[in-house]
């Protein structure tokens, strides 16, 4: 299953990559602790909606702009076959295009969707109600990558 505060964690660091900051200046801007902040781009803790407003204004994001790429994300999930059920409703695959250190780190099921080369996506099974989403969504020469999970 794709948890939301994983997407969301994507998402912002996604973001902070993009602009080459560091979690430490990121969290300064938007006071709130470099742990925490670590934390909620691993997915592990989920952000108020005052505390995410605060990093997107940090980061220079509209709010908007950052729900609207999760919700996004989100969206491919639901379009896709067995990513929204648990592992044992669905067949194991195993794909040649994950990257060799996804295949090492893990036995778990990984599988790689492509949209008409605009959006990839690759799904990982965490456990049986957990999975992780990744998209890699290419826009125009004037925008930036955004990779969440």
């Amino acid at each position: 299953m794709v948890l939301l505060r994983r997407v969301i964690g994507d998402a912002l660091r996604a973001r902070r990559q993009g602009q080459h900051r560091t979690l430490r200046e990121v969290s300064s801007a938007a006071n709130v602790s470099l742990g925490y902040l670590s934390e909620i781009e691993r997915g592990q803790k989920e952000p108020s909606s005052e505390l995410l407003a605060a990093i997107c204004d940090a980061l220079g994001a509209r709010l908007s702009e950052l729900l609207r790429e999760v919700s996004d994300t989100v969206a491919l999930a639901e379009q896709m076959p067995g990513v929204l059920v648990p592992v044992a409703d669905q067949p194991v695959e195993s794909t040649p295009v994950a990257p060799p250190a996804v295949r090492k780190a893990t036995n778990r099921s990984v599988r790689q969707v492509s949209s008409d080369g605009s959006v990839a996506v690759q799904v990982r099974q965490d456990s049986p109600l957990k999975a992780t989403l990744r998209s890699t969504r290419v826009r125009s020469a004037d925008r930036d990558v955004v990779c969440a999970a």
